[in-house]
């Protein structure tokens, strides 16, 4: 059974910092791209940023430079490292894994975590 637990999320002012972290278990984690999610009251689900198997990641726009995706594999733990907070950060973070890619760009796996609040005051 596929279990993803994130983490790290709270309240932190704009130009803040948080770190969020992904355990994941039942899986194979070293040969399972990740990604995460965000999803902001009354919008879609997007990418946020992904890393393959290898480590290569790949960042949406509205992030890129801000914030950074890694794995360590020995601790099946995927992180986002997310600096310079915006308000418009603010929404429920999620992690997927298993997700394939089509170029650079990650799609999603059925499996997700219950997710994170992230919370940007200006």
């Amino acid at each position: 059974q596929v279990q993803l637990v994130e983490s790290g999320g709270g309240l932190v002012q704009a130009g803040g910092s948080l770190r969020l972290s992904c355990a994941a278990s039942g899986i194979t984690f070293s040969i399972n791209a990740m990604g995460w999610y965000r999803q902001a009251p009354g919008k879609q689900r997007e990418l946020v940023a992904s890393i393959s198997t290898i480590g290569v990641t790949n960042y949406a726009d509205s992030v890129k430079g801000r914030f950074t995706i890694s794995r360590v594999n020995a601790k099946n733990t995927v992180y986002l490292q997310m600096n310079s907070l915006k308000p418009e950060d603010t929404a429920v973070y999620y992690c997927n894994a298993g997700g394939y890619y089509r170029g650079s760009y990650y799609y999603q796996s059925g499996y997700w975590g219950q997710g994170t609040q992230v919370t940007v005051s200006s």
